[in-house]
């Protein structure tokens, strides 16, 4: 028996996220993180949507765009794990899949519909700025909430950080956030920081480097101290300046 098929993206995901360092791992985990579905042709029609506003919540199916030429892998090592042990990448929520879909629940905010143009206004995402989406599903709840379902190794949440400002980064911070630009600044960048974004190896010794998250157009720089992790400056952010190098290239 064999099955082969097309899939076309329905739609593609506008989201504070432009690297994929620093996304987090699960979907609903920093709900500052505001965004848009934005419906592609030729399923941008308002009629398509007919219907959704009456639901909190959406599934969005997507493509894990940027790993597709990695191929997949049998098994990976999980971050719950430490980085050290592996699992069947089927026991996992690995990008290194054999068809590279991902699957989130997002909350929704609204549906809009201008000159021509219909989107979905989302928080809650774990998707990176573009992600293509390949199917859009109303959350039920009914049936997708199991009560008392066992999660496995991610029974329960991660342990957060503690995020804080030095007085450079804070002066920056209060000067962004008057940018309707950046909305819930604060909020995105210490929930995004609390889940600590390093790789898991890192997490168990003495770490000086310096670390970068871009978020919207801003890079946000940190570094992990005694006291958590702390934001040491906010910047215009040179993740585009790359990526438009490495087009031109």
């Amino acid at each position: 028996m064999s099955f082969n098929s097309q899939i076309q993206a329905v739609a593609y995901c506008r989201t504070p996220y432009k690297q994929k360092f620093g996304i987090p791992r699960q979907p609903g985990l920093v709900s500052a993180a505001r965004g848009f579905v934005e419906l592609a042709p030729p399923f941008n029609q308002i009629d398509a949507v007919r219907g959704l506003e009456q639901y909190s919540h959406l599934w969005l199916l997507f493509c894990f765009h940027e790993n597709l030429a990695a191929g997949w892998k049998t098994t990976v090592r999980p971050p719950r794990l430490g980085g050290n042990e592996k699992l069947g990448v089927f026991a996992t929520r690995s990008t290194f899949r054999p068809n590279g879909i991902g699957q989130s629940v997002v909350k929704l905010h609204a549906v809009h519909s201008h000159n021509g143009k219909v989107s979905l206004e989302i928080s809650g995402m774990d998707l990176l700025d573009g992600t293509p989406i390949i199917d859009i599903k109303p959350y039920i709840p009914f049936s997708d909430s199991i009560e008392n379902a066992q999660g496995g190794i991610a029974q329960e949440a991660p342990v957060l950080a503690n995020v804080y400002f030095n007085e450079q980064a804070q002066i920056q911070l209060e000067k962004y956030q008057q940018n309707p630009a950046y909305p819930r600044l604060a909020e995105l960048i210490e929930g995004v920081l609390a889940q600590d974004p390093r790789p898991a190896y890192k997490k168990a010794k003495a770490d000086p480097k310096l670390y970068q998250v871009a978020l919207y157009d801003l890079d946000i720089l940190w570094i992990v101290t005694d006291a958590g992790i702390k934001v040491i400056e906010l910047r215009a952010s040179t993740i585009n300046q790359k990526l438009a190098s490495q087009a031109h290239d």
